[in-house]
């Protein structure tokens, strides 16, 4: 271990006591790599074994905690009781290294798959479509959920929370980013409901806050044993009428009194972006110096080198949550901990794919998607 990323390998201890080995956090990332009936498959289990053996905790890849809350095509499901071994086999496999794992959780809202859902039906706070992406289509519009609906994914969460526990896992995280359902009953863009869940910014909050304390009281029933309850940000949305950094403060506040034991910020680069329209602070730096010291707060975005993650806690992160820097190097951290940060990758070797166990569906998406680097032969550095 190198002098200059001593913070990054120096253990974590969450208030409830666990206790992570380092502080590098396995990011959670869709691998489009379920079985037909939900549950997860041996490319998806092999993916994480490969990955889990030596970082400070594993976030799983979202799944979804009703039918039609898939926001993935292949996505491994959380929705029924049924699915409770596949989780136990997920949980074991992202265990299989010593690191504690944590399962997320999600609707993905009016970010659905059309073609997967029953009935090719989309629901969502209000009838707003959602903007396009590499994974989603904004030509059809949602149906808002009714205030019965809505009690019951509230629900929903809740008795995934309850799987997890029963899983083996050691604590969920509520996707609260990237415009799925918890977030598009936060945004005034997608949001237009005048009932309770609703237009002001508190009445918007009121489903997040619903859904932790819901996930909050099955950890308190059912865990005896440490369990996490995490949240999940995107701190500003950046189309017109969406909410901006100031904003996701009350929330912030609110999910903290509510007992989250940590909030996730997901950027594009946790080193470089800034709020919308401004060069002020680094986004990041705006998230800590709001919540200080009253819960840690995780980063994930770009950060693909040792030296990038040390970088991030030296802002004030506590983790340093790393996602495709891991793809490309199962061994990431035993590289940088013994010094050989120089032979990570920063391009999928081609000739490897099946020594980086990448599953099928995760391998189509990096070819597919924007913002991957270029799918060529990796140049290979001594390690001195």
């Amino acid at each position: 271990m190198t002098s200059e990323h001593a913070t990054l390998f120096q253990p974590f201890v969450f208030d409830n006591g666990l206790t992570l080995r380092n502080r590098v956090v396995m990011a959670p990332m869709t691998t489009w790599s379920a079985n037909a009936d939900g549950s997860i498959s041996e490319a998806e289990l092999d993916y994480y074994r490969r990955r889990a053996q030596s970082v400070g905790m594993v976030i799983t890849g979202c799944t979804h905690v009703t039918e039609n809350g898939i926001g993935f095509t292949d996505e491994f499901a959380a929705y029924d009781d049924r699915f409770t071994p596949s989780l136990r086999r997920l949980g074991e496999a992202a265990k299989s290294g010593g690191a504690p794992a944590v399962l997320q959780i999600f609707h993905a809202g009016n970010k659905a798959v059309v073609d997967v859902v029953p009935g090719g039906e989309l629901v969502s706070a209000s009838a707003v479509n959602a903007l396009g992406g590499p994974f989603n289509r904004d030509d059809v519009t949602p149906r808002a959920l009714s205030h019965d609906e809505i009690i019951e994914v509230v629900r929903a969460f809740g008795e995934a929370t309850r799987r997890a526990i029963e899983a083996g896992f050691d604590g969920v995280e509520l996707h609260g980013a990237h415009g799925f359902l918890l977030q598009n009953f936060f945004s005034p863009r997608y949001n237009q409901r005048d009932d309770e869940w609703g237009g002001s910014q508190e009445n918007r909050m009121r489903f997040a806050l619903a859904v932790v304390r819901e996930a909050r009281g099955m950890i308190a029933t059912h865990a005896k044993r440490p369990f996490l309850l995490g949240y999940r940000i995107s701190p500003e949305e950046r189309e017109d009428g969406g909410y901006r950094v100031p904003d996701i403060c009350a929330l912030v506040d609110g999910l903290i009194a509510e007992g989250i034991d940590y909030l996730h910020v997901s950027l594009n680069d946790v080193l470089g972006a800034r709020p919308l329209g401004t060069d002020t602070r680094l986004t990041v730096e705006q998230v800590l110096a709001h919540v200080g010291k009253r819960v840690p707060v995780l980063a994930a975005g770009m950060l693909r080198t040792p030296v990038q993650a040390q970088a991030a806690l030296d802002l004030g992160l506590s983790l340093a949550v790393v996602g495709k820097g891991l793809v490309m190097n199962p061994d990431w951290v035993g590289l940088a901990q013994s010094g050989c940060g120089a032979q990570i990758c920063q391009e999928l070797d081609l000739d490897k794919r099946a020594a980086l166990s990448i599953p099928d569906g995760l391998w189509r998406a990096v070819e597919a998607a924007p913002g991957w680097i270029p799918v060529r032969k990796a140049e290979v550095v001594a390690c001195v």
